[in-house]
């Protein structure tokens, strides 16, 4: 061992556990960091406008290659800031680690300048937390975050770093790079599961959660091939089995097929492998009672805390994705099933919703959306933040591979554009496009900013209706004709996009986006285009007037 300032045992550490690229914003409480990753040249860091959007691309990195994403912000505002972005992670079950600089150790319990306790601050809101006080702890703490943010159920891990502590010199040896610790099934759970589909007469495959990746994918439809089982994916988890499928029946987003909800109401089985089930998928917990469900429920998931936590599986499986689709695709039917039809009539009822319906405007999304599905390589990654907008995507896009989409499970607003920002950086040959609502997108446009400083050729689609959508849809519905505080006043988004140096157009008609589209996505720059729609066209099948009458015979 030799003495290393602590910054540079923490950066040691970083590389040891594979980090390659980190997103934040620089701060005077992370200095003697920023000094030590000058010359890593292994460690890409990404400056990122504000740290809302540094946790959101963090968060989007580990969606992508399953490692913790790495967010680097300051004390106080920089932390609070941040906030957004961990709490995508831990709601969406993404591998995170927010390394956040702190008041000197002299100066804890005063108040100081931007000091927060984080421990108290984050305790709810990450896996683990903890504050490093003796650079020759560094090497163990660095360990446990990266076990932590990557077992069980993935999540955001925080660690405080005191400013002196950073600047101290230490003799400690370095840890050994983490490993993923993942559980499996047990051959007797495997049998279990085939002697409930045995018997079975009305099952359902439900697809989510994280901890999956391509190989899992394609076992997963093969053994629904052989089972012919209808498969359905949770709210914004649809790139975890091929949309065209045979076997595919839609997604358990908000505003489902009414056909593919009725489904998996009146299943008498239901395989829910990766997720937790949350209020979103099952249309506030309608469609799987609590706690003890109309179905048969056979529960999949890597973390024994979530088995149980809400619903009472028949049968409870502590695996990931990764570990249970391997040893479920060797399993063989005891019969040929004889719902095969069921699951055919469950294609077409979801080939039906893809199409589009015609709704106010000389703008239509949902041709777009069907344009660009069809011009757009079948690994062209999606991205897109919260609010009505998000539902044309959901519905209209057919995600034919693992790792296409980028989109918060959490209901987060801006996620999208810093998503697209990440997945154009670690994945530089591959087409990102990115659906923004009009208040979705200045939640973080700034990163623009930061698309135009790495020269990230991504195309940013502003659905611009001057409102804040799901929020007057809500108003519409229960309190109609009584609108209030959800009307906007937008820039020109188009001019805004070419003031930061990117590409940026207004699109009024739906017949000229494919020109406009084409080229935007040719300009080798960050692109905007502005997409004028007709406020009245409020959801995918409603209007503003439809609503409105509904709310008005109900109340």
């Amino acid at each position: 061992m030799t003495s290393r300032r602590a910054a540079q045992i923490l950066v040691d550490q970083l590389k040891i556990h594979g980090v390659d690229m980190a997103f934040g914003v620089p701060g005077e409480s992370y200095l003697a960091l920023l000094d030590a990753l000058h010359d890593a040249n292994s460690i890409r860091l990404i400056v990122c406008r504000q740290e809302g959007g540094a946790a959101m691309m963090a968060d989007a990195y580990g969606k992508l290659t399953g490692q913790p994403g790495l967010c680097l912000v300051t004390r106080g505002p920089g932390a609070t800031n941040a906030t957004a972005g961990i709490h995508v992670a831990m709601q969406d079950s993404t591998p995170m680690i927010v390394l956040i600089g702190q008041v000197a150790r002299d100066a804890r319990g005063r108040e100081a300048l931007q000091e927060l306790d984080y421990k108290q601050f984050l305790g709810g809101m990450v896996k683990y937390v903890e504050e490093i006080a003796d650079p020759r702890r560094i090497p163990e703490y660095v360990s446990r975050a990266f076990h932590v943010a990557t077992g069980g159920r993935p999540g955001p891990v925080a660690l405080a770093l005191p400013e002196d502590m950073l600047e101290e010199m230490a003799d400690v040896a370095d840890a050994e790079p983490y490993s993923r610790i993942e559980p499996h099934p047990s051959s007797r759970q495997l049998e279990a599961l085939a002697a409930i589909l045995a018997t079975a007469e009305r099952p359902m495959l439900l697809l989510g959660g994280s901890q999956w990746d391509a190989a899992a994918v394609r076992q997963i439809e093969t053994f629904a091939e052989r089972f012919a089982l209808p498969v359905c994916t949770g709210f914004r988890r649809q790139d975890r089995f091929d949309n065209r499928h045979a076997c595919f029946a839609g997604d358990l987003g908000i505003a489902a097929n009414p056909r593919l909800a009725a489904r998996v109401r009146d299943a008498d089985v239901l395989i829910a492998v990766g997720g937790r089930l949350g209020e979103a998928t099952t249309a506030g917990y309608s469609l799987v009672v609590v706690p003890h469900p109309r179905q048969t429920l056979v529960h999949v998931h890597p973390d024994p805390g979530e088995l149980g936590r809400v619903y009472q599986p028949a049968l409870a499986i502590n695996a990931s994705p990764r570990t249970f689709a391997p040893m479920a695709v060797v399993l063989q039917p005891a019969r040929k099933p004889h719902w095969a039809a069921e699951t055919e009539a469950a294609h077409r009822d979801y080939l039906a919703f893809v199409e589009p319906s015609k709704l106010p405007g000389a703008l239509q999304l949902g041709p777009i959306v069907r344009w660009l599905d069809g011009h757009l390589p079948a690994d062209a990654i999606w991205c897109n933040g919260a609010g009505n907008f998000a539902g044309w995507v959901h519905r209209h896009h057919q995600y034919r591979a693992f790792g296409t989409q980028l989109a918060p499970a959490s209901g987060s607003m801006g996620y999208g554009f810093p998503a697209a920002v990440a997945a154009r950086l670690v994945h530089p040959e591959r087409p990102v496009v990115c659906f923004c609502g009009d208040g979705d997108f200045l939640m973080t446009g700034q990163e623009l900013a930061t698309a135009v400083r790495y020269r990230l050729p991504i195309v940013a689609l502003i659905v611009n209706n001057g409102m804040y959508g799901t929020i007057r849809m809500h108003q519409e519905t229960h309190f109609p004709g009584r609108t209030y505080g959800t009307d906007l006043v937008n820039p020109d988004f188009a001019a805004l996009a070419r003031a930061y140096g990117a590409h940026g157009e207004s699109v009024e008609r739906t017949d000229d986006f494919a020109a406009a589209f084409t080229r935007a996505a040719t300009a080798g720059k960050p692109a905007v285009l502005d997409l004028k729609v007709d406020p009245e066209a409020i959801t995918t099948r409603s209007t503003i007037a439809d609503l409105r009458a509904a709310a008005k015979t109900t109340h």
